[in-house]
């Protein structure tokens, strides 16, 4: 990956909104968690949170709408409520 953890994360804060526009129209919300080597640490919050379609809005609307933003070999996680503390502790989060 040719951009830092700290590249990513801005970029990704950056169009959060466009990205964020689907999941808002379903009466959702999306929290950015932080970045860890090309991997993008989210929570989807609001009607998604805990939707049986949760992983298709991550990877379908979320990690796809990145990779054309910013690069092709992004990774979108989501994390479910209760699991934060599976995530790598060294997460960049801005």
């Amino acid at each position: 990956m040719p951009f830092s953890d700290e590249d990513i994360y801005e970029a990704v804060k950056h169009h959060l909104p466009v990205v964020e526009e689907y999941i808002k129209s379903h009466g959702g919300g999306m929290n950015l968690l932080g970045v860890k080597d090309g991997n993008v640490f989210i929570q989807l919050i609001g009607t998604c949170h805990g939707c049986s379609m949760s992983l298709m809005t991550t990877k379908m609307v979320v990690e796809r709408r990145l990779k054309e933003l910013i690069h092709p070999n992004l990774n979108v996680i989501n994390v479910e409520t209760g699991q934060e503390g599976e995530i790598p502790q060294d997460l960049y989060r801005g």
